[in-house]
């Protein structure tokens, strides 16, 4: 009886890795402009306003781990980034836009209602190692 339960449990788990990891991600949907240009904290995500250049944070958000574009270009003044975590491959999606001087991060999260401050830590980094050039 063990054997059964710890069979099923195994196999929902890779049921469920291979449904977060399969989950299409949408262009129409991720790669859209931040809902507001000031820096907000969410349950789920973090907006954040910085003076800087798109094509050095670019640069800085391609060499992050399990990092990948999702769609934009820096030429476009939008770019829209899918980062998976390590162990379940949970994608954070986060866009880029130039907008003027500025540059707005929206970073946020697919699956679930807070990320434990995941997708704030990780846009701090990206902008600490922007501000020191």
């Amino acid at each position: 009886m063990v054997w059964v339960f710890l069979t099923a449990l195994i196999v929902g788990g890779l049921g469920f890795a291979g449904w977060v990891r399969g989950a299409p991600s949408d262009p129409a949907r991720w790669h859209v402009s931040p809902p507001v240009a000031r820096d907000t904290d969410r349950p789920g995500g973090v907006i954040r306003v910085v003076a800087g250049d798109m094509a050095a944070l670019d640069e800085i958000i391609r060499a992050e781990p399990r990092t990948k574009v999702l769609a934009g270009s820096v030429a476009e003044g939008r770019l829209t980034y899918i980062t998976r975590s390590a162990l379940w491959g949970f994608p954070d999606y986060c866009t880029v836009e130039q907008q003027g001087g500025n540059l707005v991060v929206w970073s946020r999260l697919r699956f679930g209602r807070s990320d434990m401050g995941v997708n704030r830590a990780r846009v701090t980094r990206w902008l600490d190692r922007l501000a020191q050039g």
